[in-house]
């Protein structure tokens, strides 16, 4: 099979195209079932699914494309029906998503390169798919100078600098320092951003920095020993945005005070909370405790029936029970609607004994140790006294 002429190479802005179907196979599943065929052309504007970017998106003489690959040069491009070998068919490309892949791969070029004439790391893996793009660095970069970096690299997209995509003869490439992260046999397409990248790079790109128009770090988290960086660039950049808008403007709203208000509101809130649970903490402390003081020393067994009551304090509550029965103490959460969740605990028998009748009779959940187990099930209170007894 000759070589897929690369369309999307030469006219990366092109949204259609001809093309002559040079074979056409059916794709069957384990159960000799055809699901799609496979369709190699002449040529494509389809870019495959190559160097961490996902695909193409678009259209084959009226059938959608689900999927393009490269092997060896050859592009071939899934779709639902069968063409003709040696038709002339037209493709069209889903322009938004090719453009918006254009944006954050160029970028992308420029966050990496950034960082590696920083300090010399380099992109060892790259993620461009419909839902996020993630680039991982060899190295950790502080949250100061990324946001430093990222500075830089929009005053990259405001210049408006324009981008070039070359193959270097082998002489001219051999001088040439740009980054790879693999060898590459045959020719080399150069991507550069003058002044900021020049990258090995087989994807399309914007012709120019300012079409990028926003270049956004949404997160960053330790990643083998380096970074994982989650960006966003152009359309992607100003959803991802609005949305963040959006949910500032609604909490503020819910919160009563201005957006820059929110972080120590919630930091307020947070430690009210705090303070709440703890008071709320000793109450059901105080509470258990006189309930445990009811119970004679020596009782067979001693269950209760709470319909609220953290899980601290119903362990607490356990403990104190196990050691005034001579059998099994528990405590049940909840109500007979919803069901409960229990500890159950004993200093003499197996407490798993218990969890089995349970589990017999009302389809309960969970387990534990001897001393103590815990668990959920549906029931009445009745229902499940009656049991234990």
């Amino acid at each position: 099979m000759v070589d897929t002429k690369k369309l999307y190479d030469e006219f990366p802005y092109e949204k259609s195209f001809t093309a002559t179907v040079l074979s056409c196979e059916e794709i069957k599943n384990k159960k000799e079932k055809v699901t799609g065929y496979a369709v190699v052309l002449d040529q494509t504007l389809f870019f495959p699914e190559e160097g961490g970017q996902s695909c193409d998106r678009g259209i084959l003489d009226g059938f959608e494309v689900s999927d393009v690959q490269i092997r060896k040069a050859v592009i071939t491009h899934v779709v639902a029906g069968a063409l003709e070998v040696g038709s002339v068919v037209s493709g069209k490309i889903d322009w938004d998503f090719r453009f918006s892949n254009m944006q954050n791969h160029t970028g992308e070029h420029i966050l990496s390169g950034l960082i590696h004439r920083k300090y010399g790391y380099n992109n060892v893996g790259f993620h461009l798919s419909e839902s996020e793009v993630t680039m991982d660095m060899d190295g950790v970069v502080s949250s100061e100078a990324l946001a430093e970096i990222e500075r830089e690299a929009n005053g990259a997209v405001w210049a408006n600098i324009p981008v070039s995509c070359t193959y270097p003869s082998k002489d001219v490439l051999k001088d040439l320092d740009y980054r790879s992260k693999i060898e590459i046999d045959g020719p080399v397409r150069i991507v550069e951003v003058p002044g900021f990248d020049l990258c090995a790079c087989c994807a399309p790109h914007v012709a120019a920095t300012g079409e990028i128009g926003l270049i956004k770090i949404l997160k960053c988290i330790n990643y083998k020993g380096g970074i994982r960086l989650t960006i966003a660039c152009g359309k992607r950049a100003f959803e991802a945005l609005s949305g963040a808008f959006a949910t500032e403007t609604a909490l503020g709203q819910l919160l009563s005070v201005k957006p820059f208000e929110i972080t120590d509101r919630v930091n307020a809130l947070q430690t009210e909370i705090f303070n709440l649970r703890t008071q709320i903490a000793g109450i059901q402390r105080e509470a258990v405790e006189k309930k445990a003081a009811l119970v004679k020393e020596g009782a067979p067994n001693a269950f209760f029936f709470e319909k609220d009551l953290d899980t601290d304090a119903q362990r607490d509550f356990v403990n104190l029970l196990k050691d005034k029965v001579s059998g099994c103490a528990g405590v049940f959460v909840g109500d007979d609607e919803s069901g409960w969740k229990y500890i159950i605990g004993s200093n003499s028998v197996d407490s798993r004994e218990v969890n089995n009748v349970l589990r017999a009779s009302f389809a309960a959940r969970g387990g534990g140790k001897p001393q103590m187990v815990q668990g959920s099930c549906t029931g009445t209170k009745e229902e499940i006294l009656a049991s234990l007894s």
